[in-house]
């Protein structure tokens, strides 16, 4: 069996739950295809998250190009945290950082060697609540991009990012709605989603490319 049919037989029960919240989801799922959700749960914290601020506003090519320039800086080698804090601004900035994530990227690094970025062993015991609440104090880091690293580091099910604007949007789609609902209510709305709130958000991502209103 090839990978894509290992993930999809993976999520076939995420996709049959779905299909039965109503006939916009059969349909949507229907349309889609199968979930083809590919998480990277090798990477430790450190990495997923400095790797997920690299990709902060910016499309995956762009994101692509400053990891590349960034790991040739330090020998083709995701650089260690004590590397990170030790070089110097102009080197970050040449590859292609902002000032602003130049700070963040360094505070996850001081992080990492404080212990509060967790090893991954540590990480996977703690709750989705827990991990949000320690990782949020970093300087740069907010919940969107804690959720993400739960999302395709920990492989965590059940994580809906409601400050998302494309899941929103996917949501407004979906159902045909004037105004995409505000993240409060998409939480409410996304209990029912729940255990795979993971995998709704990933076919609302792709809501756009499937529905027309």
């Amino acid at each position: 069996m090839s990978d894509l049919q290992n993930t999809i037989h993976d999520f076939q029960p995420a996709m049959q739950f779905l299909r039965e919240v109503d006939a916009d989801w059969a349909r949507l799922i229907e349309t889609v295809g199968p979930c083809t959700h590919t998480p990277q749960p090798a990477r430790e914290p450190y990495e997923a998250l400095m790797r997920a601020v690299a990709n902060q506003q910016l499309n995956g090519r762009a994101a692509d190009a400053m990891i590349t320039k960034l790991l040739a800086v330090y020998g083709g080698q995701f650089p260690s945290p004590s590397q990170v804090v030790a070089t110097d601004f102009d080197t970050l900035r040449a590859c292609g950082f902002s000032g602003r994530k130049i700070a963040t990227l360094q505070g996850i690094a001081q992080g990492a060697l404080d212990s509060l970025v967790p090893s991954r062993k540590i990480a996977e015991g703690m709750t989705n609540e827990e991990l949000i609440r320690q990782l949020v104090s970093l300087n740069g880091i907010g919940q969107w991009t804690v959720e993400m690293f739960l999302i395709y580091t920990l492989e965590r099910m059940d994580i809906l990012p409601v400050d998302d604007f494309a899941v929103r949007e996917g949501y407004r789609r979906l159902k045909s709605l004037e105004a995409a609902p505000k993240p409060k209510a998409l939480e409410e709305i996304g209990e029912t989603w729940s255990p795979y709130r993971t995998i709704a958000a990933w076919y609302l991502w792709r809501v756009p490319k499937a529905v027309t209103t």
